[in-house]
C-alpha cells in the first residue's frame, strides 16, 4: 500500500467504534509541555467528542421516546380512535328518528361532523361518506375552500401569485411550493446580503490581525486541500488489484470525499488513521502557525455540530411537543408522556360515559343541551383571548 507524508500525528487505528477526535490530539514528546497552540487544537477536538455525544444522546433519546409512545399512547389513540367512530356512528342512528328537536339535532350534526371529519382526515375513508350527509358542504369542498384561503395567505406573504401551482391544487401541494418559495425568497435575500458586504469589505482595507487571519484560513483550506489529495491518491480503488481491497478502499474514498465537501478535518484526519497512512511522529514536527490554521477548520466544525445540536433539540421539541423553553431529557420527555397517557386515558373515561348516555333519550338530549352549552361558553374565551376553535366532547 503507498505510503505518503501524513500531515497530522496519529496513534496506531482505532476500530470504528472506538474512533474520537480526541484520539487525534497532539502529544507532547517526553516531559515537554505543550504550547498554546497545541493546547487550543486539543481543546477543539475535545469539544467536538462532547457535541456528537450530544447529538448521539439526543438520538438516543428520540428513539426510546418514540417506542415508549409507541407501547404506551398509541393503543389509547386507536381506542380513542374507535370511540370517536362509535359515537359518529351513534349519532347517525339516533339523527334518522323524530326524537330530536330542531335545534338538538343541528347541535347533533355538528357534532357527528366534526368527529367524521377528524376520523377522516386521520385515513378512516368511510367517514367522508358520513360527515357528506350531514353537512351542506363536502370535505371535498371544505378541502378546497382551506386550500383557497391557503393560497391567499402565502400569496399576501409573497406578495406575487402562486404561478405554478394550479388552480385546485391541494393545500399540501400549495405549502408545498409556498414554502419553497419562501425558502427561495430568503436565501435570495441572504446572498444579496452577503455580496453586499463583500463589497464592502472590499473597499476597505484590511487591517492587520484581519490580514493574519485570511492567512491563517487560507493556510488551512491549504492543508485541508493537501490531506484530501493524499487520501486521493493512497485510496483510489483502481490501483488495487485485490477485490476485497478495492471494496474497502472505494468505501474510504466515498467517506473522504464527504468529509472533504463539509469541510470536516477530523473526519479526514480518522479515515487517514484507518486507512494506516499516518506517522505517529508527524504532530511533534508541525509548527504552532501550523496549528493555529488548522484550530480555525476545527472552530468551523465546532460552530456547525453546535447549530446541528440546536437543530436537533428544537426538531425532537417540537415533534414530542416538549412545552416552550423545556430540554429534551429523559425526565422531561418522561413527564410529556405521562401527561399524554393521563389526557387520554381520562378522555377515554368521558367518551364511555358520554356512549351510554347518548343511548337514553333523555340523556341524549341533556347531553346534547351541556354540549351546545359547553361550545358557546369556549367560544366566549376564546373570543376574550383573541379568537379560536375546538371541540369538547
Amino acid at each position: 500500500m503507498p505510503h505518503t507524508a501524513p500531515l497530522f500525528d496519529d496513534l496506531a487505528p482505532a476500530p470504528a467504534a472506538a474512533r474520537s477526535a480526541t484520539g487525534l490530539s497532539v502529544q507532547a514528546p517526553g516531559p515537554t509541555r505543550l504550547s498554546a497552540a497545541a493546547r487550543a487544537f486539543n481543546l477543539q477536538l475535545t469539544r467536538i467528542d462532547k457535541l456528537k455525544s450530544q447529538l448521539q444522546e439526543l438520538d438516543t433519546l428520540g428513539q426510546a421516546h418514540r417506542h415508549a409512545l409507541h407501547q404506551s399512547v398509541t393503543p389509547l389513540q386507536k381506542r380513542q380512535a374507535q370511540c370517536m367512530r362509535e359515537m359518529a356512528l351513534s349519532l347517525d342512528v339516533r339523527l334518522q328518528g323524530k326524537l330530536l328537536s330542531a335545534l338538538q339535532r343541528k347541535t347533533a350534526q355538528q357534532i357527528l361532523c366534526s368527529l367524521a371529519l377528524a376520523l377522516a382526515q386521520d385515513g378512516h375513508a368511510d367517514m367522508v361518506a358520513l360527515h357528506d350527509r350531514h353537512n351542506p358542504r363536502s370535505l371535498a369542498q371544505l378541502d378546497q375552500d382551506h386550500a383557497d384561503e391557503l393560497r391567499a395567505q402565502i400569496e399576501a406573504a409573497l406578495g406575487e401569485p402562486l404561478e405554478a401551482a394550479q388552480e385546485g391544487a391541494s393545500a399540501d401541494e400549495l405549502l408545498h411550493e409556498g414554502m419553497a418559495r419562501l425558502r427561495q425568497s430568503v436565501q435570495d435575500e441572504q446572498a444579496r446580503r452577503r455580496e453586499a458586504a463583500d463589497q464592502r469589505k472590499a473597499r476597505k482595507k484590511p487591517g492587520a490581525t484581519k490580514s493574519k487571519a485570511q492567512v491563517q484560513l487560507d493556510d488551512a483550506e491549504t492543508t485541508l486541500r493537501s490531506l484530501f489529495r493524499q487520501l486521493a491518491s493512497a485510496l483510489h480503488p483502481d490501483r488495487e488489484p485485490d477485490v476485497q481491497a478495492r471494496l474497502h478502499k472505494t468505501a474510504l474514498m466515498s467517506e473522504a470525499n464527504a468529509a472533504y465537501g463539509r469541510k470536516d478535518l477530523v473526519a479526514l484526519m480518522q479515515i487517514q488513521q484507518r486507512a494506516t497512512l499516518a506517522d505517529p511522529d508527524a504532530a511533534a514536527r508541525l509548527s504552532d502557525e501550523k496549528l493555529a490554521a488548522l484550530t480555525l477548520l476545527l472552530k468551523q466544525q465546532v460552530a456547525d455540530l453546535e447549530r446541528e445540536r440546536a437543530g436537533r433539540h428544537d426538531q425532537l421539541a417540537t415533534e414530542f411537543d416538549l412545552p416552550f423553553g423545556f430540554g429534551v431529557t429523559p425526565k422531561t420527555l418522561q413527564m410529556v408522556l405521562n401527561e399524554q397517557v393521563f389526557e387520554l386515558e381520562d378522555a377515554l373515561n368521558h367518551m364511555a360515559r358520554d356512549l351510554a348516555r347518548v343511548q337514553d333519550d333523555a340523556e341524549l338530549k341533556r347531553w346534547l343541551t351541556e354540549q351546545r352549552n359547553e361550545t358557546k361558553r369556549q367560544m366566549r374565551e376564546q373570543r376574550e383571548q383573541t379568537r379560536g376553535g375546538g371541540f369538547f366532547f
